[in-house]
Parts: C-alpha cells; sequence; structure tokens
C-alpha cells in the first residue's frame, strides 16, 4: 500500500504557519491535529467551514487521520447543508465562530482547545513521527454548484492532492531551499484556495497565513507580518480592488492567481503593485491545477510536470474534444474548453465553450466581452450575461439581446459606452447596461451565473412587469403625406413607413442610426392612418464588417413591410443607455 506523508516539511523545527501573529511549527501543527482528531465526533463526514486558514487545516488533517471525508460545498447557505446532509447523512460541521448555526452536529474548534496540545507539547524537543497517509484514502468531496443548482460532488484521495501540490511546487520554484510563506485572499473551502494555500503548504514545504485577507488592508498587513520569501494567492476579481484602491503593498517574490480569466492589462499592473512576477494557474474542480502561465508577458500555458493533453471525438462524433490525463489525473477528464495545442506541453487557451458566442455571423466569448470590460478606466467590476440560452434570437423575430452590469462609480454612461464601442463589435454591445454598487460574487471571487440572473431580472424589473411589447408608431390622418396619397383612400407612403420604423429602432437600441444604405425592401400590404406598426429587428452580418439590421414590420397581425438597414461606421454615437 502506497502512503505518503502528511506534511513534507524537513524538520519537526520547520514552520508551517503564521498563527495570531506568531510561528506555528510542524512539531505544534501535529499536535493540535492529534489532539483535534481524539476530540471528533463520530459522524463519518466533516463538513469543514473554519473561516481561519489554520484552523482549516488542523481540521483537514485531523479528519484524514481520523478517516473521515472533508466535505467542501460551494457555499454555506441552508440549502446547500441540506443538500450536504442528503449526501452523506452522517456529516458534522467543524466551525471556528462562537456564533454559527448550522442545522446538524456541530463541534466549536476554538483557542482552548488548540492551546491544550499546544501547552503540552511545545517544551518536548525530540523526535516527531510524520503520518503516514494511505495514498487511496479520500481526502474530501468538493462540490461544484452544478448546472441544475444541486451541488456535484468531486472525490479526491489523498495522493492525488499531494501529487498535485507536489507537481505545482516545483513548477513555481517553491522547493528551492527556502522557507516560503503563502497568504491567500481565496478561502480554503474553494478548490483553487485547497491546492494553493493549503495542500501546496503542506507538501511544499511551505508555511501558510492563517487569518482571512479580503480588503487591501488586510492584504497588506498579512504580507508585512510575514517574513520573505512570501507570494500572495488571489483571484482576479481581487487583484483589480487591489490595484484600483491606491494602497502601497509590501513587496512580495510571487503572485498566484486564478479561479476566472486574467487579462495582460491587469496582470502587468499586479507585478508593478507588488514588485514580483505573477504566475496564472489553468485548472478545474475535476481536475485540480493542470498548467501555469506568466500573463503578463505571454500567452501560452505549460503543463505542470506529468500532465498530458489528448483530442478525442466527442459523443456525437462530430467534433472533438480535449481530455486531460496522466500525473496526479486519477482519470482522464474531459476539459471544456477550447484549447489549441502547439506541442507536447504548451497550448493557448481560447476560453470556456459554454461560454462561446456567434451573433450575428460574428463569434466571441463572454470571458473576451468580460476582460474588455473591466479593463476600461474606472470600472471596479462588470460581467455580460446572455439571457436563456439562445444567441441568435427566437423564430418569431424577438432578439435575444446581450445583457451587462457594470460596477462604474463616478462614471457617465455615454462615457462608458463610448469606451465599450472602442473595445468590442457592435453586434456585442450590452443592450441593456445596467449599473449596480456590486456583483454577487462568492467568496472566492466568482460570479455564479444564478446570481448573476437573478441580479439582472431585478434590475430589469422583469420579475414584476410582463414583456415590453416591440417598438413601434402609429401615424395619424393628419400627417402632410396624408393628404395626396391618396385623397379619399389615405395610405401611409413607404417612406414615411422606412423614416419611423429608423426612428423606432434608434429608440429601441439607445442610439441614434445613421443609414448608409436601405436594401432588399418590400412593402406588402398597405397601412392605414391610425394603426399601430410594430418593428421586429434583427442584427446580421454584412460585407466589410459594417452592422446591419434586418427589419419587418407587423400591423394587426399581418407582415406590412421588410427589408434590411446598413448602418454607417457600425453604428452613430449614442448619448444614453440602451433601452
Amino acid at each position: 500500500m502506497t502512503t505518503l506523508p502528511i506534511v513534507a516539511h524537513a524538520t519537526p523545527d520547520d514552520i508551517i504557519a503564521w498563527a495570531h501573529g506568531r510561528p506555528v511549527t510542524v512539531r505544534q501543527f501535529l499536535a493540535d491535529v492529534a489532539r483535534l482528531a481524539a476530540a471528533l465526533p463520530a459522524g463519518g463526514h466533516v463538513f469543514n467551514a473554519c473561516t481561519d486558514r489554520y484552523r482549516f487545516t488542523v481540521g483537514l488533517c485531523a479528519a484524514l487521520l481520523a478517516g473521515k471525508p472533508t466535505l467542501l460545498p460551494p457555499s454555506h447557505t441552508p440549502g446547500t447543508v441540506r443538500q450536504l446532509l442528503a449526501f452523506a447523512p452522517d456529516t458534522f460541521c467543524l466551525h471556528d465562530q462562537p456564533d454559527a448555526a448550522f442545522d446538524m452536529p456541530a463541534l466549536y474548534y476554538h483557542d482552548g482547545l488548540a492551546a491544550t496540545a499546544r501547552t503540552a507539547n511545545t517544551a518536548t524537543d525530540g523526535p516527531v513521527e510524520i503520518p503516514q497517509v494511505p495514498a487511496a484514502q479520500v481526502m474530501a468531496y468538493v462540490f461544484t454548484s452544478g448546472s441544475t443548482g444541486t451541488p456535484v460532488p468531486h472525490r479526491k484521495t489523498w495522493g492525488a492532492m499531494a501529487a498535485s501540490a507536489r507537481a505545482a511546487a516545483q513548477r513555481l520554484g517553491l522547493l528551492d531551499g527556502r522557507a516560503w510563506t503563502l497568504a491567500g485572499t481565496v478561502p480554503p473551502q474553494h478548490m483553487f484556495g485547497l491546492e494553493a494555500t493549503v495542500m501546496l503548504a503542506l507538501q511544499g514545504r511551505a508555511a501558510l497565513v492563517a487569518a482571512p485577507a479580503f480588503y487591501p488592508a488586510d492584504v497588506s498587513a498579512a504580507l508585512a507580518a510575514v517574513p520573505a520569501p512570501r507570494a500572495l494567492v488571489s483571484s482576479p476579481v481581487h487583484l483589480r480592488t487591489l490595484v484600483q484602491s491606491g494602497l502601497a503593498m509590501p513587496a512580495a517574490d510571487l503572485v498566484l492567481c486564478a479561479t476566472a480569466p486574467l487579462g495582460r492589462q491587469l496582470a502587468a499592473a499586479t507585478e508593478a503593485l507588488f514588485a514580483a512576477p505573477l504566475r496564472e494557474i489553468y485548472g478545474s474542480t475535476e481536475t485540480g491545477q493542470l498548467a501555469t502561465r506568466r500573463t503578463a508577458q505571454e500567452d501560452t500555458w505549460t503543463l505542470v510536470p506529468g500532465v498530458r493533453l489528448q483530442a478525442r471525438a466527442n459523443a456525437a462524433g462530430d467534433d472533438t474534444e480535449t481530455w486531460a490525463e496522466g500525473g496526479h489525473i486519477e482519470q482522464p477528464v474531459p476539459l471544456g474548453d477550447a484549447i489549441v495545442p502547439l506541442d507536447a506541453q504548451r497550448f493557448l487557451l481560447h476560453g470556456r465553450k459554454a461560454d462561446l458566442l456567434n451573433i450575428a455571423g460574428k463569434r466571441t466569448s463572454l470571458g473576451y466581452l468580460n476582460h474588455q470590460l473591466t479593463a476600461i478606466d474606472g470600472v471596479r467590476d462588470g460581467a455580460f450575461f446572455m439571457p436563456g440560452d439562445a444567441h441568435e434570437g427566437d423564430p418569431h423575430g424577438h432578439v435575444v439581446r446581450l445583457v451587462a452590469v457594470v460596477v462604474a462609480p463616478g462614471v457617465a454612461p455615454a462615457r462608458l459606452q463610448q469606451a465599450l464601442r472602442e473595445r468590442i463589435d457592435p453586434a456585442f454591445m450590452p443592450r441593456p447596461l445596467y449599473f449596480a454598487e456590486r456583483l454577487p460574487r462568492n467568496a472566492a471571487g466568482k460570479l455564479p451565473r444564478e446570481a448573476l440572473a437573478a441580479l439582472v431580472a431585478t434590475l430589469s424589473g422583469t420579475q414584476d412587469r410582463p414583456a415590453a411589447p416591440p417598438p413601434g408608431f402609429v401615424i395619424d390622418a393628419g400627417h402632410p403625406a396624408m393628404a395626396g396619397h391618396f385623397p379619399g383612400h389615405p395610405i401611409v407612403p413607404g417612406v414615411v413607413l422606412l423614416d419611423h420604423a429608423v426612428l423606432a429602432l434608434g429608440t429601441a437600441l439607445g442610439r441614434p442610426l445613421a443609414i448608409a444604405q436601405a436594401s432588399m425592401l418590400k412593402f406588402l400590404s398597405p397601412v392605414r392612418p391610425g394603426e399601430r406598426v410594430e418593428v421586429l429587428h434583427q442584427a446580421e452580418a454584412a460585407t466589410g464588417g459594417a452592422e446591419t439590421i434586418r427589419f419587418t414590420l407587423r400591423s394587426a397581425g399581418r407582415e406590412v413591410a421588410s427589408g434590411t438597414l446598413q448602418l454607417r461606421g457600425g453604428a452613430a454615437q449614442a448619448e444614453a443607455l440602451p433601452c
């Protein structure tokens, strides 16, 4: 039976953590683990909700020695707790907050519980036996939110997690003989936080910083309180907050980033802020860490030691999928990303396949659009959202439009829209664009789709009102054109219909339309004065990349006209938010 040590540090007096302003040695850590393992309740699974990173790590290792898998859900809401109990009815909660309340048996990990073991063992200078754990033992079940809202468990063995951490430590240069310290803004319950602030400390011979570091002042204090070399483990949303805060930061020796795509501009700004190289990590809950790159300088990803990528035909046989295998990956795993291999170790990443958009014959990804939005000066946070699953509109002619929500206090809507037009194709302009005080990100900085959808619904008011009718217009009998078209039998002239259709479209899209050409015009049925005319429209591709709009006019259930409008220069400048 293959076993691996619970820590990889060279001596029991090596520092494994910085907690409450003081160093914690491996000797003290193992005593705390043994003490807590003996105090754990009889339940077979542990829901580790500790917010202090050191106590979380002690709890993780205590559960490992007691043979109890740890459950790590995506949130700690009452609904999620009920789903954990449905998965494992013998679950109990380990927490370190006196006012925590979970609807399950619980153990409060307080100062006294740890101090007993620490006081009893700090004076001991004798040899310490490092516990060995079977590689095949299940260490944890890490849950993702799942497309149906039900958390999906991913089984993690001790051997796979330890091997992943050792490969990452080798790639990141942490095995250089120096005593590294890891401070993190990402919670340890998240897969990246677990790998990069807990497992990397245990198996990379590093020390973790116990106190949570979320706000800029917390991050500054956490780094300043520990010796070099030191690394900051964070996410793009946290790094953007740090860069925009204007607060000077202590120098670091390394910054690690994951959980969402990182743009080169933000990566460069982060390197300047911390005077340290930034390494972005690519991976997933299913696979763990797969590859790294220095984002400020390169687009190419390089696999961590032992991991391979293989292209395979998908189940339908009409496309290929990329699978990750080898190294710490116990079974081959399909990746949901568009990957272009360069050689056996290097590749380019073009974003998640589920995030790819095809509108008006043009392609992009939500990740690219989000990057362009958040790179605008004054934008603190932002995200695009595609309602439903439609990317090209519905069969009735109604167009499903991209929506965006932005956190940009003090930025004028017109200036923000102008900056977006300079960065993205007109077909992907958000209609509408909403402003919010904040986005509903979770503790890891991720933005769950269901949370963003709820925010968009709230901002649009669609929860409380019916869908708005299509834009339209009415030409009354007093219009000057009616007198001669035709006496006694007035019919709205085609040129008047076209003129009012353009005005209605401009109002609906929130910008005046500069028409370069109208083509394929058909007038199918006469329109009488006083009839309401509805304008249905859809953007489509055009030669040369100019924006075009196909429209249909309807009145009293019948089609009365149709055609295509080509816009001059893509679109005229707008000064108002789209409707």
